[in-house]
Protein backbone atom coordinates (compact mmCIF):
# COMPACT_ATOMS: atom_id res chain seq x y z
CA UNK A 1 0.00 0.00 0.00
CA UNK A 2 1.17 3.39 0.87
CA UNK A 3 0.86 6.87 3.07
CA UNK A 4 -0.34 9.89 1.00
CA UNK A 5 -1.25 13.72 2.79
CA UNK A 6 -2.78 16.68 1.63
CA UNK A 7 -1.77 20.44 3.89
CA UNK A 8 -3.34 23.32 3.51
CA UNK A 9 -1.99 26.51 5.68
CA UNK A 10 -1.06 30.02 5.32
CA UNK A 11 -1.94 30.35 1.57
CA UNK A 12 -0.37 27.07 0.92
CA UNK A 13 -1.46 23.64 0.10
CA UNK A 14 1.01 21.19 -0.57
CA UNK A 15 0.50 17.08 -1.49
CA UNK A 16 2.92 14.29 -0.62
CA UNK A 17 3.66 10.52 -0.76
CA UNK A 18 5.78 7.83 0.08
CA UNK A 19 7.26 5.99 -2.90
CA UNK A 20 7.77 2.24 -1.45
CA UNK A 21 5.59 -0.58 -3.93
CA UNK A 22 4.76 -3.27 -1.83
CA UNK A 23 3.62 -7.13 -3.22
CA UNK A 24 2.77 -9.69 -1.03
CA UNK A 25 5.51 -9.54 1.22
CA UNK A 26 8.05 -8.17 -1.31
CA UNK A 27 9.23 -4.63 -0.87
CA UNK A 28 10.35 -2.57 -3.72
CA UNK A 29 11.88 0.90 -3.32
CA UNK A 30 12.47 4.05 -4.95
CA UNK A 31 15.98 2.45 -5.62
CA UNK A 32 14.45 -0.38 -7.65
CA UNK A 33 11.42 1.01 -8.92
CA UNK A 34 11.85 4.14 -11.45
CA UNK A 35 8.08 4.92 -11.83
CA UNK A 36 7.70 5.15 -8.31
CA UNK A 37 5.85 8.47 -7.65
CA UNK A 38 2.02 7.71 -6.52
CA UNK A 39 1.31 11.70 -7.75
CA UNK A 40 -0.31 12.90 -10.95
CA UNK A 41 -0.75 15.47 -12.95
CA UNK A 42 -4.17 16.62 -13.66
CA UNK A 43 -4.23 19.82 -15.71
CA UNK A 44 -3.53 22.53 -12.50
CA UNK A 45 -4.31 19.74 -9.72
CA UNK A 46 -2.27 17.00 -8.27
CA UNK A 47 -3.54 13.99 -7.19
CA UNK A 48 -2.37 11.09 -4.76
CA UNK A 49 -3.41 7.81 -5.31
CA UNK A 50 -3.02 4.92 -2.68
CA UNK A 51 -4.16 1.30 -4.11
CA UNK A 52 -3.09 -1.00 -6.69
CA UNK A 53 -0.62 -0.01 -8.72
CA UNK A 54 -2.19 -0.42 -11.57
CA UNK A 55 -4.93 1.90 -10.40
CA UNK A 56 -2.17 4.92 -10.69
CA UNK A 57 -1.52 3.59 -14.46
CA UNK A 58 -5.11 3.64 -15.22
CA UNK A 59 -6.03 6.54 -13.46
CA UNK A 60 -3.12 8.49 -15.18
CA UNK A 61 -3.97 7.24 -18.60
CA UNK A 62 -7.88 7.79 -17.93
CA UNK A 63 -6.61 11.70 -17.35
CA UNK A 64 -4.25 11.86 -20.12
CA UNK A 65 -7.45 11.78 -22.31
CA UNK A 66 -9.92 13.98 -19.94
CA UNK A 67 -7.21 16.84 -19.25
CA UNK A 68 -10.73 19.16 -19.29
CA UNK A 69 -11.90 18.35 -16.09
CA UNK A 70 -13.49 20.19 -12.96
CA UNK A 71 -11.52 19.10 -9.64
CA UNK A 72 -12.31 22.39 -7.52
CA UNK A 73 -15.02 21.50 -5.81
CA UNK A 74 -16.78 18.53 -3.74
CA UNK A 75 -20.10 18.51 -6.45
CA UNK A 76 -17.75 18.93 -9.43
CA UNK A 77 -15.13 15.99 -8.26
CA UNK A 78 -17.99 13.50 -7.38
CA UNK A 79 -19.29 13.92 -11.14
CA UNK A 80 -15.62 13.34 -12.51
CA UNK A 81 -15.11 10.31 -10.16
CA UNK A 82 -18.72 8.61 -11.39
CA UNK A 83 -17.10 8.75 -15.10
CA UNK A 84 -13.80 7.90 -13.83
CA UNK A 85 -15.62 4.56 -11.91
CA UNK A 86 -17.39 3.82 -15.05
CA UNK A 87 -14.01 3.83 -17.36
CA UNK A 88 -11.92 1.46 -14.76
CA UNK A 89 -14.51 -1.08 -14.89
CA UNK A 90 -15.50 -1.07 -18.77
CA UNK A 91 -12.17 0.50 -20.38
CA UNK A 92 -8.97 -0.38 -17.63
CA UNK A 93 -11.08 -3.43 -16.68
CA UNK A 94 -11.22 -3.18 -13.09
CA UNK A 95 -12.96 -6.11 -10.98
CA UNK A 96 -16.26 -4.66 -9.96
CA UNK A 97 -17.39 -8.08 -8.16
CA UNK A 98 -16.93 -7.49 -4.29
CA UNK A 99 -18.93 -7.99 -0.87
CA UNK A 100 -22.60 -7.59 -1.03
CA UNK A 101 -21.90 -6.13 2.49
CA UNK A 102 -20.98 -2.71 0.39
CA UNK A 103 -23.96 -0.58 -0.55
CA UNK A 104 -22.03 0.44 -4.03
CA UNK A 105 -18.90 -0.68 -5.82
CA UNK A 106 -15.54 0.32 -4.70
CA UNK A 107 -13.07 1.25 -6.77
CA UNK A 108 -10.38 0.34 -4.49
CA UNK A 109 -8.53 3.46 -4.32
CA UNK A 110 -8.14 5.90 -2.17
CA UNK A 111 -7.18 10.00 -3.82
CA UNK A 112 -6.04 12.94 -2.63
CA UNK A 113 -6.60 16.26 -4.42
CA UNK A 114 -4.34 19.55 -3.89
CA UNK A 115 -4.86 22.50 -6.25
CA UNK A 116 -5.41 26.42 -5.56
CA UNK A 117 -9.03 25.75 -4.53
CA UNK A 118 -8.23 23.57 -1.24
CA UNK A 119 -7.17 19.98 -0.62
CA UNK A 120 -9.67 17.06 -1.37
CA UNK A 121 -10.56 13.39 -0.72
CA UNK A 122 -11.95 10.65 -2.61
CA UNK A 123 -12.35 7.32 -0.87
CA UNK A 124 -13.14 4.15 -2.07
CA UNK A 125 -17.03 4.06 -2.55
CA UNK A 126 -16.85 7.81 -4.40
CA UNK A 127 -17.03 9.58 -1.03
CA UNK A 128 -15.97 13.25 -1.47
CA UNK A 129 -14.96 15.42 0.95
CA UNK A 130 -13.12 18.91 1.56
CA UNK A 131 -10.64 19.18 4.12
CA UNK A 132 -9.87 22.65 6.09
CA UNK A 133 -6.32 22.04 7.51
CA UNK A 134 -4.61 18.24 6.70
CA UNK A 135 -5.50 14.68 5.98
CA UNK A 136 -3.79 11.14 4.90
CA UNK A 137 -4.68 8.07 3.12
CA UNK A 138 -3.21 5.12 3.23
CA UNK A 139 -1.71 2.22 5.56
CA UNK A 140 0.27 5.06 7.39
CA UNK A 141 -2.73 7.74 7.76
CA UNK A 142 -3.11 7.48 11.38
CA UNK A 143 1.02 7.91 11.86
CA UNK A 144 0.85 10.81 9.55
CA UNK A 145 -2.13 12.73 11.21
CA UNK A 146 -0.77 12.43 14.27
CA UNK A 147 2.73 13.63 13.54
CA UNK A 148 1.16 16.46 11.05
CA UNK A 149 -1.00 17.48 13.55
CA UNK A 150 1.36 17.63 16.04
CA UNK A 151 3.26 19.94 14.12
CA UNK A 152 0.50 22.24 12.35
CA UNK A 153 -0.02 25.05 14.80
CA UNK A 154 4.03 26.06 14.35
CA UNK A 155 4.26 29.06 12.96
CA UNK A 156 7.59 28.14 11.04
CA UNK A 157 6.33 25.08 9.56
CA UNK A 158 5.03 25.33 5.41
CA UNK A 159 2.33 23.32 4.51
CA UNK A 160 5.00 20.85 2.50
CA UNK A 161 7.07 21.01 5.87
CA UNK A 162 3.51 19.50 7.25
CA UNK A 163 3.25 16.96 4.44
CA UNK A 164 6.62 15.86 4.41
CA UNK A 165 6.88 15.47 8.34
CA UNK A 166 3.47 13.29 7.71
CA UNK A 167 5.23 10.79 5.44
CA UNK A 168 8.53 10.43 7.21
CA UNK A 169 6.67 9.68 10.21
CA UNK A 170 4.53 6.80 8.45
CA UNK A 171 7.37 5.98 6.62
CA UNK A 172 9.19 5.22 10.41
CA UNK A 173 6.28 3.44 11.95
CA UNK A 174 4.77 1.70 8.94
CA UNK A 175 5.64 -1.25 7.32
CA UNK A 176 4.27 -0.80 4.18
CA UNK A 177 5.42 2.84 3.62
CA UNK A 178 9.21 4.04 2.54
CA UNK A 179 11.19 6.81 1.80
CA UNK A 180 12.06 9.17 -0.35
CA UNK A 181 8.98 11.23 0.09
CA UNK A 182 7.77 13.22 -3.22
CA UNK A 183 6.16 15.93 -2.89
CA UNK A 184 4.54 19.30 -4.24
CA UNK A 185 3.18 22.63 -3.17
CA UNK A 186 1.37 26.05 -4.28
CA UNK A 187 -0.25 28.93 -3.69
CA UNK A 188 -3.84 28.64 -2.77
CA UNK A 189 -7.00 31.00 -4.59
CA UNK A 190 -7.82 34.31 -2.74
Amino acid sequence: MSTIVAVKKAGEFAIAADSLTTWGGAKESADYIVNHEKIITVGDSYLAITGPTSAKLAISEYFSSNKDVDLTNVKSIYRVWLKLHAALVNQYFMNSTESRNDAFESTRVDVLIANRSGIFGVEAHRVVQEFSKFYAYGTGWQVALGAMYSVYAHQARSAEDIARIGIEASAEFDSDTGMPVVSYSGQLAE
